[in-house]
């Protein structure tokens, strides 16, 4: 995959030699709180690179590592679609640039790879992260009811958000 520019940040292919720095920003509790792991979280960054579903991209800005974007494609030609998730050191949260990563991962998804809809399933209480897939202009579609299990062993609703390829912003 080739590197993808935003406006603001850089989207490359994630290397070993940055698990280091993405497994710290998993460790901060505002990013911990919605990614969780276990005592290992160089070990749980290390397993989302080779998970061969799931394409890993590491976010640069100012040629400094901000956080991770993800991808995933459904490839049975009657659902096709493709799935995004985003962490982002909270350091750089309020600036755009969750949005300018999501916005410029959306545009390669469609332009090529041809997918005509994205998938985007935040929690439904995460306001912030809703707010930056909504200026990216994905659409909510519905809640999903006790959609994953939280630290506490409780079911959390999550909010299934879409965008269709006529809608994405050039």
């Amino acid at each position: 995959m080739t590197v993808l520019h935003g406006d603001s940040v850089t989207l490359r292919p994630t290397v070993r030699g940055d698990v280091p720095a993405l497994a710290a920003i998993r460790a901060t509790p505002e990013v911990r709180a919605r990614w969780r792991g276990g005592d290992d979280l160089e070990a749980d960054v290390e397993a989302d690179l080779r998970d061969e579903g799931t394409r890993c991209l590491t976010v640069e800005h100012d040629r400094r590592i901000i956080g991770m974007i993800q991808w995933y494609a459904e490839e049975e030609p009657d659902y096709r679609h493709a799935g995004i998730d985003l962490f982002l050191d909270p350091a750089v949260h309020g600036r755009g640039l969750g949005t300018d990563a999501v916005r410029t991962l959306a545009r390669h998804l469609v332009d090529a790879h041809g997918h005509h809809r994205l998938v985007i399933d935040p929690a439904a209480d995460n306001a912030a992260a809703i707010r930056c897939y909504t200026k990216a202009g994905f659409r909510p579609v519905g809640i999903m009811r006790r959609y994953e299990r939280g630290p506490d062993g409780s079911w959390h609703d999550g909010l299934l958000m879409d965008l269709l390829a006529d809608e994405v912003t050039r």
